[in-house]
């Protein structure tokens, strides 16, 4: 099944437009982040982001969910231009709506994957932040750069990379506001994998097709304890994994799996995501 819409919002400046794009195959959905030259998330594109979102995870035919910025530039922050002019009660009212549409992207109950071309700078590293997995180019820069500008980071920076990436190592990204490139990135955690610069999608789309095919229900679960737990202390993080635990002993996959695993050995299951 395929299916391609665009989610398009028309800016207050006519001559303006940001597009979010969605796309779905396969069980696997994109959402692509289309604002050239830059994809700077502007108060229009964090719209398109929440709604995708919002209908991604409620698709039944979707199972994981790849962000990408296209082959260029994942997405260089904020629009500055457009924050420059605000005063703090504007910013008192849009920095929850600006929260709102990347903790949508984290709310997302499915595996999450973001495709990292280019620079993911500000805003555009604090939505892949909000993802659950980073692939991402050799040749990307990545970092919050906000404190250069007499700012923090607003949109989960100073809470996700430090969650990521431990305290001391956010505090040096996010107090220098310092670029790092890739081999970096990778070397404390802040993406999974790294690979040729127009690799990227393909294998984002690979990672995200081979998790497509595994048990759904599982890896809700998987994501559920791991992402609930690290917000608890130990003793609550384990009662939480072991309900989650427990309740997979209710589906459709944990029966199909532990079959074809006794029957066929490891890997070779066909889950159904009940």
């Amino acid at each position: 099944m395929h299916d391609c819409h665009t989610v398009t919002l028309a800016s207050p400046q006519e001559d303006k437009l940001s597009v979010v794009e969605l796309d779905v195959s396969a069980g696997v959905a994109t959402i692509r982040v289309d604002r050239p030259p830059m994809n700077a998330l502007d108060t229009e594109v964090q719209a398109g982001l929440a709604e995708a979102a919002v209908e991604v995870g409620e698709r039944s035919d979707v199972r994981v969910v790849v962000v990408y910025g296209g082959p260029k530039v994942f997405a260089a922050g904020a629009d500055v231009k457009e924050m420059s002019g605000w005063d703090y009660q504007t910013m008192v009212a849009r920095s929850r709506r600006l929260q709102d549409s990347f903790t949508a992207v984290a709310d997302i109950h499915k595996p999450t994957i973001a495709a990292i071309t280019g620079y993911a700078l500000g805003g555009g590293l604090e939505l892949a932040l909000a993802c659950d997995l980073r692939v991402c180019g050799d040749n990307a820069k990545l970092g919050l750069p906000e404190i250069l500008l007499g700012i923090i980071p607003g949109a989960g920076g100073t809470q996700r990379l430090p969650r990521l990436v431990g305290p001391s190592r956010a505090k040096d990204l996010i107090l220098t506001g310092r670029f790092v490139g890739a081999d970096e990135a990778k070397a404390i955690g802040l993406v999974d994998r790294v690979v040729g610069p127009d690799e990227v999608y393909d294998e984002a789309i690979a990672l995200a097709s081979q998790l497509a095919k595994g048990a759904a229900l599982a890896q809700q679960a998987a994501l559920s304890a791991i992402d609930h737990g690290i917000e608890t202390d130990l003793a609550n993080g384990l009662e939480l994994e072991r309900v989650n635990f427990a309740s997979l002993f209710a589906t459709e996959d944990r029966e199909i799996g532990m079959t074809s695993f006794l029957e066929h050995g490891p890997g070779k299951a066909d889950f159904v995501g009940r």
